[in-house]
């Protein structure tokens, strides 16, 4: 998601331009689902300029999608094989999102089954489901994004409406940080996250933290700081001597 400042001009040819893309799109055959910036703007009316249009969609649909663009002139690029690819029409550009970089958040046909309809830029189109939006953005947490901000915004103005039994079946593998933003949303919103996080939820993380002092340790030393930055915890593999947890992808 790039943000930018635009001028009424620019936005008026942004516009142009991600409505001729999702005509494109649904010309594919194809499923896909809106993301990013446009996606916080549904769930929050939360406003970014972006000169990008997030478009999740399963590996398949998105090397169907990059093949129909460049037979019609766009640039395409398979970005990175694990999680990103990329149609360009310069200044802008559509990011096909089929996985996350961790690639634990696996787009899959069960997106589809939950994610609502809407318009934009009038053109029918799905948002990718708000639980599925937020388990995304729980793993973004480095040194040059934090995503946070952006979960505790959807929950404020969506989390009424949000299936938090989904949340966390999506979180099973990694309660730890599902409770670490429930943790987060309490602080910022003392007078709202009553209403909002279900009290079993809050109880059932909380009970699962303290059940794990009364079992022994894992016998390896495993860090898991790269399932949300790569990066930063580099030091912890490969200097400390901590093995890197083994992401599941199926």
């Amino acid at each position: 998601m790039s943000i930018v400042t635009m001028t009424e001009e620019q936005r008026q040819e942004s516009r142009a331009f991600y409505r001729e893309a999702l005509e494109l799109l649904h010309q594919t055959g194809t499923n896909f689902m809106l993301g990013g910036a446009f996606a916080m703007f549904h769930y929050t009316g939360i406003y970014r300029d972006t000169k990008d249009l997030d478009v999740f969609c399963k590996a398949s649909e998105a090397t169907k999608i990059m093949k129909f663009f460049g037979e019609r002139g766009y640039r395409v690029e398979n970005y990175d094989v694990r999680w990103l690819a990329k149609v360009h029409k310069d200044p802008y550009f559509i990011d096909l999102i089929f996985d996350t970089v961790n690639n634990i958040c696996r787009v899959d046909d069960t997106w589809y089954e939950r994610a609502p309809e809407t318009i934009f830029c009038d053109v029918q189109v799905r948002m990718i489901p708000a639980e599925e939006l937020s388990w995304c953005k729980m793993y973004v947490q480095n040194r040059e994004r934090y995503d946070g901000a952006d979960i505790n915004h959807i929950w404020l103005k969506w989390g009424r409406n949000m299936d938090w039994k989904h949340v966390l079946f999506r979180m099973e593998q990694h309660w730890h940080i599902l409770l670490q933003h429930i943790i987060s949303f309490q602080f910022c919103y003392p007078s709202e996250f009553h209403e909002i996080i279900p009290r079993w939820l809050f109880d059932e993380l909380i009970q699962r933290a303290k059940d794990q002092y009364d079992v022994p340790p894992p016998m390896e030393k495993v860090c898991r700081g790269p399932v949300i930055d790569q990066t930063q915890y580099a030091v912890d593999i490969k200097d400390w001597d901590y093995k890197a947890l083994t992401i599941k992808t199926v």
